[in-house]
């Protein structure tokens, strides 16, 4: 596991907190749609990158590692956004003594 934080002044990312909102397709679907629900100061590390094939394209899939300040209802359900950059939640937990939760995400680039 890494280093704890210990200066608040690394979070120093706004990133948008975006839950999912679904609603009926009409056919007995659902359509997935995501709406920001609150604005976070982050520090976000990059932690792997590897090369990924999706429908027929290839791309790069980069693991992060971003640091929020403790608060409760973020989930994987989640997602994160930097402007254009979408940061999927992959786990979260407590870290520092609960100060802070830890967030393991994955962006795609193509």
């Amino acid at each position: 596991m890494s280093a704890p934080l210990k200066d608040i002044g690394a979070l120093n990312r706004r990133l948008e907190l975006e839950a999912p909102v679904e609603t009926g397709d009409g056919a007995g679907g659902v359509v997935r749609t995501y709406e920001a629900v609150a604005t976070l100061w982050a520090q976000v590390m990059p932690v792997s990158a590897r090369s990924d094939i999706a429908g027929d394209h290839l791309g790069a899939v980069l693991r992060h590692r971003i640091v929020v300040r403790a608060r409760s209802g973020i989930s994987t359900l989640h997602r994160l956004r930097d402007g254009a950059r979408v940061f999927r939640i992959m786990a979260v937990r407590e870290s520092d003594g609960r100060r802070f939760l830890e967030i393991d995400a994955e962006e795609r680039e193509d």
